[in-house]
Formats: structure tokens, sequence, C-alpha cells
């Protein structure tokens, strides 16, 4: 897809690689070549409840009772146990069984340290290992766990009962934390049976988990037979304090009762967004003759990997020269993957054929990064690249090679502002700890009394437009020092006024007469409300923009008791926040 309005001078990058065509199916994902891969592929039906998941009870932060800890159980799925790898390879040296390691499990250690070094498709070369423990017969109940597929998390298992286990999921590759994603897959099920599972080194003090959000299963058998996705499950569902000393020692708990026998299950910490999924997505636009008038897809640069980190262009191709650019980018954290539910729903109704959605293509155009860290999504991490640091801290960097998606993006806004306005950034993400949606801005203080105002203004008229969905009083707009590297900072010295990140709770909302877990459609149809509020946000009329002034400005004079009149440049951003 190429025309002359695509090419040159809005920034786009001019080396092609590997581009979705409907021709032919897109590239495999590269992995790094310490992982092993199952050669299945894993998909998933799309599927919204027909009533509200509601959150359950919480339970408390203490332990649930009777739990055995894991050196009283047997270690029955063991991928490496370093922080280096996610599989041990074929053909390293063994580790000697302990009594209650099952005696085929012998991963090797890995030496601390390790780094990327390099990526093929499917992973490690050579015949795939059995981290599982095999059955003994058909009267052998014990679960059968994998996670050797992309963005799967699960490190062991260990039986503790006849229906229990400890799990402990995966660090981020070589890092030593940034354990919270998680997505494994259970076979050789029982219906009747209550499991207990327990993930025993979550990393974060808070979770949602704690307030009342449960896990999400997917039975394979009722996807293909009901046209059931994934759900929300889980009774006796607690948060709590581990025991020992190590830094993540916090651990999530819950009990479940399987639909059937014999079924193939998922769980998973939201709903999976895989980087193939992304791929399926694009080359379904490739093959649409009408989206490919006015959505280029191009290649903005490669990752570690040398996955392809994709560059969306969308307007339609009449009086380019006068339009404001928008900039969207999402999954800089793999394990956010509420964040590319939103930006699919974003696509999906700004290449509609929808009136808003043909009017914002006339007025702007749209540059969308819809997944900025391909490789932590491969791989499963929750928050790091190959690089084994945090992307959303490396936007003021210099080093192209290490964090080539943010690099190139922030390259790409530095050459559109040379030429136009860039009247929006936002940033998809994922929060594990407040529920609702809400955003984080900019206000550095020093600035107008109007301007410290308007940075308010985008996220108000957006939670007028999502008022079950997206909370106000939750956004924030301080900008603290820890935070200097991320995407929305970066922009927002760089120039852009309007610069956000949108961050979309693990959980649910708790807004009007809702307290449930948000649904894919949910999630989806924050993209739309974006593109509503975009429009409200830019409208020539200047009314709802001066409502949503006043409302902001009488808003912050009754929280910090300021008569009418007087200015707020004297007031720092810390006291606005208050």
């Amino acid at each position: 897809v190429s025309s002359a309005w695509h090419r040159g001078s809005l920034g786009e990058p001019r080396d092609l690689f590997a581009l979705p065509s409907a021709r032919r199916p897109p590239p495999p994902p590269r992995w790094p070549v310490e992982c092993e891969v199952i050669k299945e592929t894993i998909e998933h039906i799309e599927w919204v409840p027909p009533e509200p998941e509601p959150f359950c009870q919480p339970m408390g932060h203490e332990w649930p009772p009777a739990t055995l800890s894991e050196e009283q159980g047997t270690v029955i799925y063991h991928l490496s146990p370093g922080s280096g790898e996610q599989a041990a390879p074929t053909g390293a040296p063994a580790v000697s069984p302990s009594p209650h390691r099952h005696p085929s499990l012998l991963p090797p250690a890995v030496p601390p340290g390790s780094c990327f070094t390099r990526a093929r498709v499917g992973g490690a070369p050579g015949p795939i290992s059995s981290p599982a423990a095999p059955l003994e017969g058909p009267h052998d109940t014990t679960l059968l766990f994998e996670s050797r597929f992309e963005s799967g998390n699960l490190q062991k298992a260990v039986k503790v009962g006849p229906y229990e286990y400890v799990l402990t999921l995966r660090p981020d590759l070589y890092t030593a934390k940034h354990t919270q994603w998680f997505y494994f897959r259970v076979q050789n099920t029982r219906r009747d049976p209550l499991y207990r599972f327990t993930i025993a080194n979550l990393a974060k003090p808070k979770s949602l988990y704690g307030e009342g959000m449960r896990p999400l299963l997917y039975s394979q058998r009722d996807a293909q037979s009901c046209g059931i996705g994934w759900r929300r499950v889980g009774t006796d569902v607690r948060y709590y304090r581990g025991g020992g000393a190590e830094p993540a020692a916090f651990r999530l708990s819950w009990t479940v009762r399987f639909p059937h026998d014999g079924d193939t299950c998922f769980f998973a910490h939201s709903y999976p967004y895989t980087y193939s999924d992304l791929q399926r997505y694009l080359r379904a636009l490739a093959g649409d003759p009408v989206c490919s008038q006015y959505c280029a897809v191009r290649a903005l640069c490669r990752s570690l990997a040398g996955n392809t980190v994709y560059l969306l262009t969308i307007t339609s191709p009449v009086g380019a020269a006068a339009k404001r650019v928008v900039v969207l980018s999402a999954r800089a954290h793999p394990g956010e993957s509420g964040g590319s539910w939103a930006m699919r729903g974003f696509l999906d109704f700004l290449l509609s054929a929808h009136p808003d959605a043909q009017l914002l293509r006339r007025l702007f155009v749209f540059k969308v990064v819809p997944m900025l860290n391909p490789d932590g999504v491969v791989v499963g991490n929750s928050r790091c690249s190959l690089a084994g640091q945090d992307p959303n801290r490396a936007y003021g960097t210099v080093l192209q090679g290490s964090f080539p998606g943010v690099w190139h993006l922030r390259a790409m806004v530095e050459r559109v502002l040379a030429e136009r306005e860039v009247v929006l950034y936002c940033d998809f993400h994922g929060h594990s700890r407040k529920n609702n949606v809400f955003m984080y801005g900019c206000d550095g203080g020093g600035a107008g009394t109007g301007l410290r105002l308007h940075q308010r203004i985008f996220p108000l008229m957006l939670s007028k437009n999502a008022p079950d969905k997206f909370s106000f009083p939750s956004c924030k707009f301080k900008v603290q020092k820890s935070k200097a590297g991320t995407g929305r900072v970066v922009m927002w010295r760089m120039g852009v006024s309007n610069s956000y990140t949108m961050e979309v709770a693990f959980g649910g909302s708790t807004l009007g007469r809702r307290n449930s877990h948000f649904t894919v459609e949910d999630l989806k149809s924050l993209g739309y409300h974006l593109c509503d509020t975009l429009l409200d946000f830019c409208d020539p009329h200047p009314a709802k923009f001066q409502q949503c002034l006043s409302e902001v400005d009488a808003l912050l004079r009754q929280r910090l008791g300021r008569e009418m009149g007087s200015g707020w440049s004297d007031v720092s951003p810390s006291d606005l926040e208050s």
C-alpha cells in the first residue's frame, strides 16, 4: 500500500522489511535461542459474557487454610530456573533430583548476569525437552502444565496435594524480577474436584486481586462446542505476603472447578493478545481494498530479536498538507495486554465507514504503533524488553540499539513536529492496583493559567464519553522525576502539550452502577471513546471545550478552597494534585 501522501514528508521510515500481505502468511515470531517453543498454534476465540462478571468478595490478606509449602510437594513441571532462559536447552548438564523432584525433570542452572545474544524462528534448535512429569496411567489425576508458547509464562508447578498446586512464574528474561503476567495451559482436568492454585512469587505488594478481581479461564471444549471464550473464575481469591525474605514474596491463591473431564484449559492474568494476533489483524487490513486506500502499514524498525515493530499511517488522501497529527502506541509493557484490546477497538473504529471515522481521517494524520515491544510480548514478559529493562523509562536514551522501538518512535515524532502540530500523544498501558480507566498527563508548573488547565480537558471529556469506565478523579498530572524517561513526559518536553498515558485496569469498573470486570468489548470500546473525545476536543465550535475548562477550574477551586478570579500559575503541581 503506498501513495505519495504516505511517503517522506510525515517521517515515514524507508526500510520496509517483511510487511503484512494478504497473499502470504505473516512471518513467524523470532525467539531468543534459549527459549524452547512447542509447535502447536495457540489461538482463542473472542467472546463477551452475556451478563456482567462481578468482582468476588475480597478475602483479606491472610494465608488460605491448609496450604502446604512447596518443599512438601512434588515438582511436576519445571523449565529452566534461572533468570536468563525460558526453557532448558537440549543436552544441558543435569541437576541431581531431590527426593521430591520427579526424576525426568532435570533443568540446568543458568549463569547469573546472562543477556540476550541472538534469536531465531522457533527458538531453541533441536528436539524439544519434556519439562512435565509423565502420567502413570488413566487413574493419575495430575495436571499437565505447559507454557512454552507465545506470551506464555510459567516456570514451575509443584503438586502439594491431590488437587493443589504451587506455581512459580518466570521473571522477565535476563532479569530476576517483574513477575506479574501469567498465561499457561493445563490438561488432564477433572470436573468434580475443587482445585487450588497458588502463584508464589508475585512482585507487587498490592494488587486488584486483593480487591475482588478474579483470574481468567479458557476451556477449549467450551470454545469448540458452545462458543464460550475467556471468563472470570475463582472462589476464595486471596492476595497476601508469602513466607521468606526474597523480594518477590507475594502470593495469589484461588480455588476453581474445571467445566469438563479431560479438557485443555488456560489460565491468564488478562485477555492475551499476542504478536501473532497483531500480525493476523494487519494481514486482514492488507487484504481489504477499502482500508488500503487510507491505511499504510510500514516497519518502524526491527526489535532486538528481529521482529518487526509496525507503524500504521491512517488518513484520507485528501488535504494532507494542513492536517494535524495524532500519535498512539501500546504494549511498551508486554504484560499489559488490555492496551492491545483498546488499540484494536481504536483501529476497528477509525478504519470503519462510520461518518465520524471518515471525518477523523479527513481532519488528522494518525501515526499508530500498536506493539512497541514485540519481543517482550512473544516471550511472556511482564515489563521489560530483551534488553532486560523497562522500555517506558528509555525514551530519553541515545541507545538506539538497546531500545529500537521507543528510539524510532521518538525520532519519528521529532520529524513530524518539524513540519506540523501533534495534537495528541497517548500511550496505552494497564494498571494492576487501581480499578477503572484513567490518564496520566503533564503539568510542569509555571505555565499560564489557561495552559495548565488545558492539559486536564481531554481526560475530563473522555470521562463524560465513557462515564461507566473512565475516572477523572483518578487522573494525575504531576511530572515526577522517576517518570522523566516515559513516553508521555519525553513527548511533552518535545512540544506535545496534550501528552498522556492511558491506564486501563486489569480488573474492571466501580463507576456508576457497575462493579464488574472489564470484558474484551469494554476494552475495545475505549478506542471508540478516544475517537469520539478527539472530535469533541478539536471541535471548531468551542462550547464543549469552554464548558470543560470551566468545570476543571471549579473542581480545582473547590478542592483547594481558592476564590474565583485568582489564577493558577502560583500553585505547584503537587498542590494541584493533592
